[in-house]
């Protein structure tokens, strides 16, 4: 198995690592927070002009997926640059409509491909909260081997992530599809959810280790920079250690999901666990060595800190995540 990307994958990373840095992603952030999408719709139609959300749609629908290892690229950017909006949902949505087909799928799929449809969804086992609901064209829900689409964002629920508004979708709404092909849609979409949380928690990690690094190296205390203390060089090396380890599982995941390997969904679990735990890990470094200010409105890295739990324990809590490791 290759775990090294392609020259073209490294690429598009730094291709929208280079978009998202200057589009000013904590201005975002704060007026999405404050119930102002505007500026995180025109950010996302400028993610979806790049290609990002044409990865999980078919050919047939505009896509150009499914492509899971640049799917996975593409979430690492978005998660070390904090953009809000339901990004993996959108994607698995991408994935559970393929596989519903019909009239749902000529629907949604080239809108969701081209930026013009945001999605947000809940699958049966992965919880009942729908991420940003209120912003969403759309909101899906699978029970069984029904696919519906929601009547409403429903009620909402307090979040740690102000930017990351969750939602209990109204109850009912219209049958869209049914059968067994639903149940198998479902799965795959789950596992692209989890991916692709993975992945955002590894860049939102990685952007909070690049800052305390930065931090430690002007702070200073007796004289030299704190960043300079063998206690804070041990307590970086171990949360760099965390996140490097999380990499190869991540992209070994996205290969074993591209290439349809059956332990493909233990695979996604371990690495959702393992990313989950690293970049919430780099959160708790980065308030330690950062003191109180690392939690203040603001600094714009208060964002990164809120987002890091969440994105742990959506799509997969790390209970979760184990026993489906376990079980293979």
């Amino acid at each position: 198995m290759r775990f090294l990307l392609t020259d073209e994958q490294r690429e598009f990373g730094r291709s929208l690592d280079a978009l998202l840095g200057a589009a000013d992603t904590p201005a975002v952030l704060r007026a999405w927070a404050a119930g102002d999408h505007g500026p995180g719709r025109a950010l996302w139609g400028r993610l979806a002009d790049a290609g990002v959300f044409a990865l999980a749609v078919p050919e047939a629908y505009g896509g150009v997926g499914p492509l899971p290892v640049e799917a996975t690229v593409a979430c690492v950017e978005l998660g070390r640059h904090a953009v809000p909006g339901p990004l993996a949902e959108t994607l698995a949505a991408g994935v559970l409509l393929a596989g519903a087909g019909g009239p749902v799928a000529e629907e949604w799929l080239p809108g969701i491909a081209s930026g013009t449809a945001m999605v947000s969804l809940t699958l049966e086992g992965s919880g009942p909260y729908a991420s940003d609901a209120d912003a969403a064209d759309a909101v899906f829900t699978v029970t069984g081997d029904e696919l519906r689409l929601a009547a409403g964002p429903g009620e909402s629920s307090a979040s740690a992530d102000p930017a990351r508004r969750l939602f209990r979708p109204e109850p009912g709404g219209a049958p869209v599809a049914k059968g067994p092909a639903i149940r198998a849609a479902a799965r795959a979409a789950g596992d692209t959810a989890a991916l692709a949380t993975a992945a955002l928690a590894l860049g939102c990690g990685e952007e909070l280790l690049r800052a305390t690094v930065a931090y430690v190296k002007q702070r200073t205390q007796f004289g030299v920079p704190v960043g300079s203390f063998q206690a804070v060089k041990h307590r970086l090396a171990d949360t760099l250690l965390g996140l490097e380890f999380a990499r190869p599982l991540l992209y070994g995941a996205a290969v074993e999901l591209a290439e349809g390997s059956p332990g493909a969904g233990a695979a996604v679990a371990a690495a959702k666990v393992t990313a989950g735990e690293a970049g919430y890990a780099a959160a708790r470094t980065a308030l330690q060595l950062h003191g109180a200010v690392g939690y203040t409105e603001e600094l714009d890295l208060a964002w990164w800190l809120r987002r890091a739990r969440p994105l742990r324990d959506a799509w997969g809590t790390p209970s979760v995540c184990r026993a489906r490791v376990l079980a293979g």
